[in-house]
């Protein structure tokens, strides 16, 4: 969740804990709770009007389909549909030496 482990969980916990103390902290727990299923329920109602208003078309329509990369995925490195997500076009490569130029493509500046 959010690139944050165990370890990191029980430090954060230790600092609330010192910092807002053990009669605090129930309460602090059950408001963030309640703040988690406001912007859920946010979320849901907004994907809930998104497709309402784009019509019965895209009425199945859910978040993931519109992001860039899921786009880009679907259409452009599929080859025919069949769920193959190589590129057509794979090139070689190397490890450069060391004191060693990197290729250059005039044609591609």
């Amino acid at each position: 969740m959010f690139g944050i482990g165990v370890p990191e969980m029980l430090v954060i916990a230790m600092v609330a804990m010192l910092v807002f103390g053990p009669d605090k902290l129930p309460d602090l727990a059950r408001q963030f709770g309640g703040f988690v299923r406001t912007v859920k329920q946010m979320a849901e109602n907004a994907k809930n009007d998104l497709g309402r208003e784009m019509g019965e078309d895209f009425s199945g329509l859910s978040l993931k389909d519109l992001d860039p990369r899921e786009v880009v995925r679907k259409n452009f490195l599929e080859d025919g549909g069949l769920g193959d997500t190589t590129p057509a076009v794979v090139k070689e490569t190397r490890i450069l030496r060391p004191n060693e130029a990197p290729p250059y493509d005039p044609e591609s500046t």
